[in-house]
């Protein structure tokens, strides 16, 4: 399948898992939360894997290593080998190795996750502006990491030393709620030096070509839960994707997406892999039909008629909301529409 990125989500007579080959699969928001599974996440992916999909984990977080990934996703009950996970430490190590010698050393704002993958590459981790480094790479760190290593990542920086970061997610969901992420870490860098860093992870092409190196995907399907990465990535990678609810996207923001931010499918969890997606039918005169539910755009606010399926009524909203265009969807009043779907 191509990427279907349009003005309502796509339907699909077959179940997600048997019309693509490999899922691309988020970590955070989506597997699990705060490090705890999500429900329904280990069942469904055990089900679609025993259905002969391919499962590839791919994250933004740059935190952990791919065998304490694999490791962490084995004993929440879906067993994973580190081949596959791909994160984006891995996707700006690569970036880094194709642009500074063989060996350079490379100052490590983060985790073990950034040092695992660029010695991968041949590179050498160090920990002070100091240490002569070539490139400066920042990553998540946790809620651990030292004020003191962002004024190392500063002084180098202001020498010249050129920097890269493994993403720039603001925020990211915890077992307590949303939490600061990188993007968040690398502000505070950006502000104090004036200076910008070269970006790897989702949404951007170098993660997404470092996906489809280590994994062979021909058919993927990225599976997510954040529009600004997940979904922007996957049309940036021109792949389809499937939007879940598990994380931090909710109904007004998706309704209000501009095209880049707008899934091919949209499900309540991981389910979705298992299911066909129906489809959406009509047009923005006599209005947008799923299920039981006729969404139309009026000129402040959206409006939901029938009765069904709380999802149903979604894909239906987002049917009307994105024919009626980005800013001018972005204004329409979708409170009381989302309300009659508890969304």
């Amino acid at each position: 399948m191509s990427r279907s990125v349009g003005t309502r989500p796509a339907g699909s007579g077959r179940t997600l898992s048997e019309a693509y080959d490999t899922a691309l699969l988020d970590l955070d928001g989506v597997v699990y939360a705060g490090g705890s599974a999500i429900a329904h996440a280990v069942e469904s992916l055990t089900a679609a894997r025993d259905g002969g999909m391919r499962l590839a984990y791919v994250t933004n977080n740059a935190l952990r290593t791919p065998d304490t990934v694999a490791a962490h996703l084995t004993e929440l009950g879906t067993a994973t080998d580190a081949a596959d996970v791909i994160t984006s430490a891995q996707a700006v190590a690569r970036l880094i190795a194709e642009q500074v010698p063989s060996g350079a050393r490379v100052l490590v704002i983060g985790g073990d996750g950034l040092r695992v993958a660029l010695r991968e590459r041949g590179l050498e981790p160090v920990e002070s502006a100091d240490d002569d480094p070539a490139a400066v790479v920042q990553g998540f760190g946790g809620p651990e990491l030292p004020w003191g290593r962002f004024a190392e990542a500063c002084y180098a920086i202001a020498r010249g030393v050129p920097w890269y970061a493994s993403n720039t997610d603001l925020t990211i969901p915890g077992a307590r709620g949303i939490a600061p992420g990188n993007g968040a870490a690398v502000e505070v860098v950006r502000i104090a030096t004036g200076a910008e860093p070269q970006v790897a992870g989702k949404p951007l092409p170098p993660m997404h070509r470092e996906t489809i190196l280590r994994t062979g995907a021909r058919r993927p399907l990225v599976v997510g839960d954040r529009l600004d990465t997940d979904i922007e990535g996957a049309f940036n990678g021109e792949v389809d994707s499937l939007l879940v609810l598990t994380g931090v996207t909710d109904g007004a923001q998706l309704l209000a997406a501009p095209p880049q931010h707008r899934p091919t499918y949209v499900d309540a969890d991981l389910r979705g892999l298992l299911t066909g997606q129906p489809e959406v039918t009509g047009d923005a005169g006599a209005g947008f039909r799923c299920g039981g539910w006729t969404a139309t755009a009026g000129a402040e606010r959206l409006e939901l008629e029938g009765d069904g399926a709380a999802l149903d009524g979604l894909r239906a909203l987002c049917g009307a909301a994105w024919t009626a265009g980005g800013e001018e969807a972005c204004r329409l009043d979708a409170g009381k529409a989302l309300a009659r779907l508890a969304l």
